[in-house]
């Protein structure tokens, strides 16, 4: 009886918690407020659209409205952009994604580029410079950011595949 009356009370309790916290009370928006940005250019400046496909380095994932609010780390692919009638694409090197309780979204990369403006040509000439100055490199920095080039141009070349 006693373990019965602790339960029914520890339940009550539980409950009122969850009655007065601030993720029972969220409210969820039908639509989504899209923000996405490099330094040399801004594509998209609050903008409403369906969809947003993220690669982060927890995996890559699909935001939609009412997504759960998180924060993430670009990691080198392609952002897939859902607008009312069409889908569009770009490479991102790195940077970051924040999505907001108020179904708001920001998308930060170092470097954002629309597939259509990516020349597989020169990617692939990228990754072999890449390549040569990695084997090349002496000091542990340079062999860390040859390394982070190599994985950028090999990524840059599936998207242009």
């Amino acid at each position: 009886m006693a373990a019965r009356l602790f339960s029914n009370r520890s339940l009550s309790s539980t409950l009122n918690v969850l009655k007065h916290s601030k993720i029972h009370n969220r409210t969820y928006a039908s639509e989504m407020s899209f923000t996405f940005a490099s330094p040399s250019e801004v594509f998209y400046n609050q903008a409403n659209v369906k969809q947003v496909d993220i690669p982060s380095y927890s995996g890559s994932f699909g935001i939609l409205p009412n997504h759960v609010p998180t924060l993430a780390v670009l990691k080198p692919g392609i952002v897939t952009v859902f607008e009312e009638s069409e889908a569009k694409k770009y490479f991102v090197s790195s940077g970051s994604v924040t999505i907001n309780e108020d179904s708001s979204v920001q998308v930060l990369a170092q470097v954002a580029v629309p597939l259509d403006r990516l020349d597989p040509q020169a990617c692939k000439e990228g990754l072999s410079k890449a390549q040569q100055e990695l084997n090349s490199a002496s000091t542990e920095e340079a062999k860390v950011e040859a390394q982070i080039a190599v994985e950028v141009h090999e990524e840059l070349i599936k998207a242009t595949a």
